[in-house]
């Protein structure tokens, strides 16, 4: 088969078909569901998990399905366009609600499990969904078991199969069996994988012959085959189609089988099988699936094919979520090459570092933003003109309005604001569709690094918005004493483990100049002794440097340590516009500095006249918007570039 990224006619690769729900996960693992007392939420269902999976892997996907026209349909949508799912088949149920799976992982083999798929979004499916242009523009399809239990769904799908088969594409099966969801168990049975069913059998065996290629697991093997004994349920399989099967087997990988079934199962086409610690088998078969499909529609051999899906497999296991777990390419490629030291995956730094900064949920190129996250700056001026110290939140509501009117919706713009004085400007930004918010944790000035609010900063972190990073500035210098330098880095790696822990993107600032010289290899060696400690920083923001081998060498510097660091923003210092324009021009051949965050160059003039009461708000925003108009222009024009 050709390759999934060129060579074909076709503009995707795969259509998954059928279920699409929001996964609510227990996050205490050990505890009955009964005990849980809170859930990460993602995107789950069989073909959901798959259709990510896969865009994850390469694969142009899209997903063919219902979802409810609310909150949790809408998550649904967006988060599958962050992946890059096609959505022309992703349709929008007005009198159903979207579907849920809720789940607590209570030891390594019981996973309680609720599905509230009551006349849900999903199950609506029916064949006027299947659009034959939609159809013919994928080479194959993938159709699911729980789609076939309710008539309207399963005439979608074998809609679907025949408009591919027609058109010389591939049809998949993923057996996909879940009792209850046949109506065959009850609601607290949701983690039942098996029960024997003549009906579901003479069901899925007429699904059998349109097929090219059928994975399962031993237990669904054998419902789709209606035997109770394996070697007999592939053969009975077998007698129906000369579809490709693979048997899924755990840890023990699987078995691909082409032509006729031996009498040693051993003897199939077997897969390299990767032993792992088991954390949530929930998933552990869509990312299998997707690992799959990534060699089988690439033209690798079966084998080749089945060593990619055990590993995505192995990665879904050793983790707690479904689609979010799924490995991307980078990782899956690094993980073969490299292995792992540790049997939960989910321990390893390495491969964690690689699917975190490769599963990013937005792309940021460049970088443009309004730092309004001073406080002891503003504080100290609102004491000057005798003003309420209260006023300051009001003012960064005018510099979240000022920054909004330069970005007039533009990619590229952010802003730099604080809990302290910033909450209600936070809110003002949330209206506004900019690129980037960060947020300090530090005490200002404080040396050693200390955070503003509780030292157990990983405590605080859940309460904000996923997309706000975090930002700590550290007056951090390489010549610094030892035990400056260790206070500093525990604080550091601290803050950086808390990140990663609750999914926020962090920025480390550092200002050397300010506690000793600042030469060419100053801030390269402060980076070098941070990366040491396993502290990777999605974003560093520095001061202007003095030589393009400074540049150079951190430049150097980043690359080696963390290929897909995001990059480095500029900091202003209160730097008038002419020595910004000049730090700007010196980093043009640069590529790692990705933009800049300045504060008091744009916003102090305005500030000292509004706490004043020499201008009145539309004043102050416009002094603002000037300044930082007239700035980004200065960034611009070193990159070449003009304002959109």
């Amino acid at each position: 088969m050709t390759g999934p990224l060129g060579g074909s006619a076709q503009a995707l690769d795969v259509i998954t078909i059928g279920r699409a729900s929001v996964d609510l996960y227990g996050q205490q693992i050990g505890s009955r569901l009964e005990d849980v007392t809170s859930f990460a939420k993602s995107v789950g269902g069989c073909p959901a998990n798959i259709a990510i999976g896969t865009a994850r892997l390469g694969l142009r996907s899209a997903l063919l399905t219902r979802v409810g026209n609310e909150h949790f349909g809408r998550f649904l949508r967006e988060q599958l366009a962050r992946e890059g799912v096609n959505l022309d088949g992703l349709k929008t149920d007005s009198e159903r609600l979207t579907a849920l799976a809720i789940l607590s992982v209570e030891s390594d083999k019981s996973f309680p499990l609720l599905f509230y798929r009551e006349n849900c979004a999903d199950m609506a499916l029916e064949e006027g969904d299947i659009d034959p242009a939609f159809i013919a523009k994928a080479r194959a399809v993938v159709v699911t078991g729980t789609h076939f239990a309710r008539p309207k769904p399963e005439a979608a799908q074998r809609k679907a199969m025949k408009l591919m088969r027609e058109n010389g594409g591939k049809v998949v099966l993923d057996i996909d069996y879940r009792p209850n969801l046949w109506g065959l168990a009850g609601h607290d049975a949701g983690d039942n994988r098996y029960i024997a069913s003549q009906t579901v059998s003479e069901r899925m065996k007429t699904v059998l012959p349109g097929c090219d290629l059928i994975i399962g697991t031993e237990e669904e093997v054998l419902i789709a085959s209606g035997e109770s004994e394996l070697l007999q349920a592939l053969r009975t399989i077998r007698s129906l189609t000369p579809a490709t099967i693979v048997l899924k087997r755990g840890p023990m990988g699987c078995i691909v089988y082409e032509g006729a079934i031996p009498d040693d199962l051993e003897d199939g086409i077997v897969g390299k099988g990767f032993p792992i610690e088991v954390y949530n088998v929930l998933g552990a078969g869509d990312a299998f699936m997707s690992g799959f499909l990534r060699g089988w529609l690439g033209g690798e051999s079966l084998q080749t094919a089945a060593t990619w899906a055990n590993a995505c497999g192995a990665f879904a296991v050793s983790r707690l979520l479904c689609s979010p777990e799924s490995p991307t390419f980078e990782e899956l490629q690094y993980f073969l090459k490299n292995g792992s030291p540790h049997r939960a995956l989910r321990k390893d730094e390495a491969i964690n570092h690689i699917h975190w900064a490769t599963t990013r949920q937005s792309d940021i190129p460049s970088l443009m933003a309004l730092a309004c996250d001073h406080r002891i700056q503003l504080e100290e001026l609102a004491a000057k003109f005798g003003a309420d110290p209260a006023r300051i939140r009001d003012f960064k509501v005018l510099a979240v309005k000022a920054a909004a009117r330069v970005a007039d919706g533009r990619p590229g713009y952010g802003m730099l604001l604080d809990e302290k004085h910033g909450r209600e400007a936070m809110f003002e930004f949330a209206r506004h569709p900019f690129a980037w918010l960060g947020r300090p944790v530090e005490l200002p000035g404080s040396r050693p690094l200390r955070f503003e609010t509780s030292q157990d900063i990983g405590s605080l972190l859940p309460e904000w918005p996923v997309d706000h990073c975090i930002k700590a500035l550290c007056f951090y210098h390489p010549d610094d004493s030892e035990e400056l330098k260790q206070a500093q880095q525990e604080k550091l790696r601290g803050l950086f483990e808390a990140a990663r822990k609750v999914g926020r993107e962090l920025l480390i600032e550092i200002i050397a100049s300010k506690n000793g010289p600042l030469g060419p290899d100053t801030i390269a060696r402060a980076l070098e002794e941070i990366y040491a400690l396993g502290i990777k920083p999605d974003w560093w923001k520095l001061e202007p440097q003095s030589s393009p081998a400074a540049w150079a060498a951190i430049e150097k510097t980043i690359a080696k340590h963390d290929p897909w660091c995001r990059g480095v923003l500029l900091l202003g210092l209160d730097a008038p516009a002419e020595e910004l324009e000049a730090g700007f021009a010196a980093t043009a051949g640069t590529p790692i500095v990705k933009g800049f965050a300045v504060g008091r160059t744009i916003f102090m003039a305005a500030a000292e006249g509004w706490l004043a009461g020499k201008l009145d708000d539309e004043a102050a925003i416009a002094d603002m918007a000037k300044r930082f108009e007239a700035l980004t222009g200065l960034w611009l024009a070193t990159r070449g570039r003009k304002a959109a």
